[in-house]
């Protein structure tokens, strides 16, 4: 009886804690076959960090069901590779509902490390204040599991004004400029920046705008050999264009397309890195037969390069992705 009392303990514990959220398994690793790189789960907007000899990469997971038109975000994903073809699944780091002033919608996201610290700065739908809105997430490892910095949102719609749309606070990207500033950049039809304190969980100053060439949305900010580029989502169905600037804060030069319509995907969101001496372009396209599209996409990686000028060339997207 004993044994039987120990048993059903074990037992209710383990489903209370599949119950909260908690994954069971421990890590899982897989080798990426070519592009998409993750194939048993719908991964999208994508961002990466390089940190500890590691690519970091976070993705939204897409978990809207066979001919569902329509996002269903729940959660965001955490993987991890030492050569960019062997991947490691961690378990889920954040959920929207580790905010609790938020009501869901886990949309693009990116983690930046600060003094020993990762930021995780998130799209979600605010609970009492129409429309989308950045939160911000702390955590001790790139792994996580990540917490809520701060118990509010860091940028609601309220506090942009630039547009009257219920959806511009949304796809954040941040930088640590040279002379150790932080920038946030992010919007939908408008692309916003400001300042960040250093604690990275409060702005610093006003909220500005950027003035860039039919964007739309997905800004990435990034620094390489004295240019700035600031990529993005041009028109709809999107492709990537980007600027170049020897200053965070402009002037900007549009410098044209970067990356062309992602196969079988309206929306199209990028990040880019560094790596072991390689540039790198991460993306999501519809690629997953015969269920990827718009609302079930995939994330790939494909190689990125520089012109002598420091302008970047048109990526060339592959089915075989880096090898």
């Amino acid at each position: 009886m004993k044994k039987l009392f120990t048993l059903s303990l074990i037992t209710s514990g383990l489903f209370l804690l599949l119950a909260n959220g908690a994954k069971a398994s421990a890590d899982t690793s897989f080798p990426s076959k070519g592009n998409p790189i993750i194939t048993h789960k719908y991964t999208a907007d994508p961002s990466a960090l390089v940190h500890g000899n590691k690519v970091w990469l976070y993705a939204g997971h897409d978990e809207a069901p066979p001919r569902k038109e329509g996002y269903v975000m729940n959660e965001w994903l955490c993987f991890s590779s030492s050569d960019m073809v062997n991947w490691t699944e961690h378990s889920v780091p954040l959920r929207a509902k580790d905010f609790n002033w938020a009501k869901g919608d886990a949309w693009a996201s990116q983690v930046i490390e600060r003094n020993g610290k990762f930021y995780w700065y998130v799209t979600v739908e605010h609970g009492t204040i129409p429309g989308k809105s950045i939160g911000v997430a702390v955590a001790d490892r790139p792994e996580g599991p990540y917490r809520d910095a701060i118990g509010k949102a860091l940028i609601s719609n309220d506090m942009t004004k630039a547009t009257s749309i219920f959806w511009d606070d949304i796809d954040p990207s941040v930088i640590i400029d040279t002379d150790g500033q932080a920038y946030l950049f992010w919007g939908n039809t408008k692309c916003y920046y400001a300042r960040l304190k250093p604690n990275m969980t409060e702005l610093e100053g006003e909220i500005k705008t950027v003035d860039l060439t039919s964007f739309t949305e997905a800004p990435w900010i990034h620094h390489k050999n004295g240019w700035y580029y600031l990529s993005y989502a041009y028109q709809f169905p999107e492709k990537i264009a980007y600027a170049m600037s020897r200053s965070v804060n402009g002037p900007w030069q549009f410098k044209g397309i970067l990356n062309e319509l992602a196969g079988n995907s309206n929306t199209n969101h990028q990040a880019i890195i560094d790596f072991k001496g390689n540039a790198y372009f991460i993306y999501h396209n519809g690629g997953i037969p015969t269920e990827g599209g718009s609302f079930r996409r995939s994330v790939c990686i494909d190689r990125l390069f520089y012109n002598e000028d420091g302008s970047m060339k048109r990526v060339q997207m592959t089915s075989e992705g880096v090898q």
